[in-house]
């Protein structure tokens, strides 16, 4: 079994909107910020960011107004169980996974208590059903994921992860899983231990070319079930 760690969500880049979602970082309840569209999309199949207006409000947080009138890259799709990737990122997805083993999605999160730091943390988990082409989704079915939604050439290699219901899903509640050391956002050390090793050097966390592999998946996954994770089909 295989398993991959995968950053999603808005962040303080050019690609992520500059902006963070935020999370309770008492409680862990979050809300999922999707990075913005950059492609052409069809018809009707708009996520604007101002459809986070009502749940933004109930913490005090407003969307800040460079992002106000544009859609969300909503990807993950949560409520539709599949998550989207094109270029280098698709063939790794492809390489390194097959049905039945894992995606664990993590964010940078911001905290509405404290800005100092980021709180990195897993915020949703999938164990891979299939693989399918976003090209190929025909008009009915294009909202299940933001690369279906995108207007793209009948050639495009863009690949489309699907879920399996019973056990993905994103998370009510986040799982901090970061620190900051070495002048960098990485895995905790214990954590590193416990889940048997990353790929990555030194539990490193912030946006890169090469996603982090899980060492020991099995490893993983008994830490995990301890968690007690409770999995929505939801994105908010």
């Amino acid at each position: 079994m295989n398993g991959l760690l995968v950053r999603v969500g808005a962040d303080q880049s050019k690609a992520g909107g500059y902006w963070n979602s935020p999370v309770n970082s008492l409680s862990r309840e979050f809300i999922y910020v999707a990075i913005p569209e950059s492609c052409p999309i069809h018809p009707g199949l708009d996520k604007p960011y101002a459809h986070l207006d009502p749940l933004l409000a109930k913490i005090d947080v407003s969307l800040p107004e460079h992002l106000r009138y544009r859609r969300m890259h909503l990807d993950p799709d949560f409520a539709r169980l599949t998550y989207g990737d094109q270029g280098q990122r698709a063939k790794q997805l492809q390489d390194n996974l097959n049905p039945g083993d894992l995606i664990v999605f993590y964010a940078g999160l911001a905290g509405t208590f404290s800005k100092a730091r980021l709180v990195y943390a897993i915020i949703g988990f999938y164990v891979v059903e299939d693989f399918i082409l976003a090209a190929s989704v025909t008009s009915p079915e294009r909202d299940i994921n933001a690369h279906s939604r995108r207007m793209l050439d009948a050639d495009a290699q863009d690949l489309i992860v699907r879920a399996c219901p019973v056990s993905s899903g994103r998370l009510e509640r986040c799982i901090p899983i970061g620190e900051y050391r070495d002048r960098a956002y990485r895995v905790r050390k214990d954590l590193l231990i416990e889940w048997g090793g990353l790929s990555v050097n030194n539990g490193y966390l912030q946006r890169s070319a090469r996603l982090p592999r899980l060492l020991d998946t099995e490893q993983f996954l008994i830490w995990w079930k301890k968690q007690n994770p409770t999995l929505l089909h939801v994105n908010n």
